[in-house]
């Protein structure tokens, strides 16, 4: 009787311990969704007007020396 007292009760754990899981992966999904990370296709999604300025024209920040850093 003890053993199956001990089973029902690690089974239990088990479930509830799977909808806690279950309950905190859709949370975050959830989060995941609500934030947009980046464009999915930059080149191709950016609206009119909304791309990265190129750097030619512009005068360099730092000057090369030809060392590493």
């Amino acid at each position: 009787m003890e053993t199956l007292i001990a089973l029902a009760a690690g089974a239990l754990l088990i479930a509830l311990g799977m909808r806690l899981i279950h309950q905190l992966n859709a949370q975050h999904d959830a989060r995941i969704a609500a934030y947009h990370f980046s464009d999915p296709y930059p080149a191709i999604a950016r609206p009119p007007g909304h791309s990265h300025r190129s750097s030619s024209g512009q005068a360099p920040s730092r000057r090369r020396t030809g060392t590493w850093p």
